[in-house]
């Protein structure tokens, strides 16, 4: 799903579909607070479909048990501490309604560590529109980018250990809300860094309001 965070920067675990700059170490800690996330898919903004990914500094081995799940994190402050984020995503993170920010965020074994990773999405609040994918690993006490995904609409997830981000495309005359399709490129953790592994392109048919020639009959 995609959603608002609640009071304060707190948590979304979302399985929604819809795909970047250098990745640094964030100096603060991080901070703790409790929340959840609701929330609904809406229209599409006009992007193009490209996503890159940069490594950060070498990771730690990978651990022999399984990573454990982190407390819940303050999403927003590790977005808006992040200089990896682009200023246009950080201005666009502002409450929707009182204290509730636009960010999914989800947690999985990603890169192999022994804490699980935070996939951390950033949407409009008009439209839920995908402006920001981001994913952080842990390393000595602070967060670590270790990719990054700015040019709308782009959803991440994570799926059976893989990094799969969505990318709406639009063809010239398409409406905001009809995009002619969707590239889906899955991303895996291989020295150190993600590396694309598979991409795939849905077109989505004809748009709504056209229907088909009829058939003539013998």
């Amino acid at each position: 799903m995609r959603g608002l965070t609640g009071p304060g920067p707190t948590w979304a675990r979302t399985t929604a579909r819809a795909a970047i700059t250098a990745t640094t170490v964030l100096a603060a800690a991080v901070l703790f607070v409790a929340g959840c996330g609701t929330g609904g898919t809406g229209a599409r903004d006009e992007g193009p479909a490209h996503a890159d990914s940069m490594a950060s500094a070498p990771a730690a081995a990978a651990s022999s048990t399984p990573s454990s799940t982190p407390d819940r994190v303050d999403a927003v402050r590790l977005i808006k501490a992040d200089p990896a984020v682009s200023p246009e995503v950080k201005r666009e993170l502002q409450p929707c309604v009182a204290d509730e920010y636009p960010v999914d965020v989800s947690y999985g074994n990603l890169t192999r560590g022994g804490v699980d990773d935070i996939v951390v999405n950033v949407l409009t609040c008009g439209d839920l529109v995908g402006v920001g994918t981001y994913v952080y690993r842990e390393q000595g006490g602070a967060y670590v980018n270790v990719f990054s995904a700015e040019e709308p609409p782009v959803y991440g997830e994570i799926d059976r250990g893989d990094l799969v981000v969505s990318q709406q495309v639009y063809d010239r005359g398409d409406r905001v809300s009809s995009a002619s399709g969707e590239n889906v490129i899955t991303y895996r953790w291989i020295s150190d860094r993600f590396a694309e592994k598979y991409r795939t392109h849905n077109d989505y048919g004809q748009v709504d309001g056209v229907q088909p020639s009829p058939v003539p009959r013998d």
